[in-house]
Parts: C-alpha cells; sequence; structure tokens
C-alpha cells in the first residue's frame, strides 16, 4: 500500500508551533533555509533530509504526517484521528511539557481502552 505525506498538516503543525517566531530564526533552529522552511509551510514536499529535521523540531514521528493512497478503513482512521491530535498537541506552545505528556497519556488509553463496537 503506497503512503502520501499529509503536507496540510505539517504546515499547520510548523505554522502553530512558529507561532510569533520569525521565519528566519526558526528556519535556523531546524537547520535548513528559510526559503525551503516558507515551501513547507506553502503545502510543498521537503526532501527526506528536511522532513526529519523538522519531525525531529516538532517533536513528532514521521509517521504522524503518512496517509494512506488507498481507501482508508475504520482502523486506519481512528489511528489516523489519533496521530492527528497527538501531533497538534505535542505542537502547542501554551501547555507545560508535563501537561502534554499527561494529556497524551489520557488521549492513548483512551483509544487502548475504547468500548467494542
Amino acid at each position: 500500500m503506497s503512503k502520501e505525506l499529509n503536507t496540510h498538516l505539517l504546515a499547520t503543525m510548523i505554522k502553530k508551533k512558529r507561532g510569533d517566531q520569525g521565519l528566519r530564526a526558526v528556519a535556523e533552529e531546524i537547520e535548513v533555509s528559510a526559503p525551503t522552511l516558507s515551501r513547507i509551510e506553502q503545502g510543498k514536499v521537503p526532501d527526506v533530509d528536511t522532513f526529519l529535521k523538522v519531525c525531529r523540531w516538532l517533536g513528532v514521528p514521521p509517521e504522524t504526517f503518512a496517509l494512506e493512497a488507498m481507501p482508508v478503513t475504520k482502523r486506519t482512521a481512528q489511528e489516523s484521528t489519533r496521530n492527528i491530535v497527538l501531533a497538534n498537541l505535542r505542537a502547542d506552545k501554551e501547555l507545560s511539557k508535563e501537561t502534554i505528556n499527561v494529556l497524551v497519556d489520557v488521549i492513548e488509553m483512551a483509544y487502548k481502552f475504547k468500548p467494542k463496537k
């Protein structure tokens, strides 16, 4: 099954984490060029090395941005929702690291112990 990159989620998370910080300052922190970061924020697909640097900066695993190219099953839809929620939570700059970790644990438990249908 082939995978596609969710560039919209990647761009959204970068913009959210970057907040009011300047593009150049963040690009420097990630160790990519400002034009490259700008292109990613516009939804363009980065090269693999840049993508991995951005994922490290965001603090999320690369598979967070993987989309199934085939029709989504119930299980992959739930996993995708879970990944998106967790990725956005981890990118949040307003919450403390401790609060984020607690919320991540709660979300993980909710998916682990969800009622059977």
